[in-house]
């Protein structure tokens, strides 16, 4: 197993009137942050919130190509992000215990906390489809280029795992600085992860090991 140290590329935030980051997703352009009662559209080049959505936005943020996703307490709602609407709502598998969310092959993949567990979710029902265990605290989820990532919590200390989605075996580690937290995880579709800082309320970019 590979395990390395992060190194943080770039912070963003404290932002006026944001308490806590919660979950993060990239559209191509914009990383949106939940911040408790909005969705808020980050610039990645220059840190700056381009708009907010106002809607309830407790724990994970994901992006399909078109939709965001967004945890609001027991459900996923589906939201227009040119329109700001709620198009749709399913129950959350963790009824309100869930964290990390993330979007890929035509599923929501859902991280419950205290569970310490994935779910694959189908995005028009709510049905777990399947379960991947994990042995630490769950946070962020993301997947690029076929492989699944969360982040971890435990204790003060946070790391970003690579996970094999078959049997959940950790295949690579990344320590985050002591005193890091993340809540939120995406990744860019490239070399950077993008890390909600729960309680900061700051977003952090970590380079993605080569």
């Amino acid at each position: 197993m590979k395990r390395s140290s992060a190194e943080v590329i770039k912070e963003y935030g404290p932002f006026p009137g944001v308490e806590a980051v919660h979950g993060v997703t990239f559209d191509g352009q914009h990383v949106w942050f939940a911040s408790g009662e909005r969705l808020n559209a980050l610039d990645p080049a220059d840190g700056k919130v381009l708009r907010s959505i106002d809607v309830p936005a407790h724990a994970g943020t994901a992006f399909d190509g078109q939709h965001l996703y967004q945890i609001a307490e027991n459900r996923i709602q589906k939201l227009d992000p040119r329109t700001s609407q709620v198009l749709a709502t399913i129950p959350a598998p963790g009824g309100g215990g869930d964290s990390g969310l993330a979007w890929a092959e035509g599923s929501l993949w859902v991280g419950q906390y205290r569970d310490r567990k994935i779910h694959q979710v189908d995005p028009e029902t709510g049905k777990v489809l399947r379960t991947i265990e994990s042995n630490r605290f769950v946070t962020g989820v993301t997947w690029i280029d076929g492989e699944l990532w969360h982040a971890t919590l435990e204790g003060n200390e946070s790391e970003l795992r690579h996970i094999d989605p078959e049997t959940g075996k950790v295949l690579e580690r990344i320590d985050m600085p002591p005193g890091t937290m993340v809540s939120g995880l995406e990744s860019d579709g490239k070399d950077r992860f993008f890390c909600g800082g729960g309680s900061s309320g700051r977003v952090r970019a970590v380079r993605k090991p080569g």
